[in-house]
């Protein structure tokens, strides 16, 4: 997180187990007030990462 352009303007500093584990893991959209299309969207997007990177 410490990378995003929103941090920009705070002191830059090396974290490597943070950067390591922004190449390693995903966040996806989890709040109540998603819709059932935006649901569709996040399922369709994961199920196509998955069917590109088992290739």
């Amino acid at each position: 997180m410490h990378q995003q352009e929103c941090f920009a303007d705070l002191p830059q500093q090396a974290l490597p187990v943070c950067e390591q584990l922004a190449k390693e893991v995903i966040s996806i959209p989890i709040y109540p007030e998603l819709t059932l299309a935006q649901k569709d969207e996040v399922i369709s997007a994961i199920a196509s990462f998955l069917v590109a990177s088992s290739k």
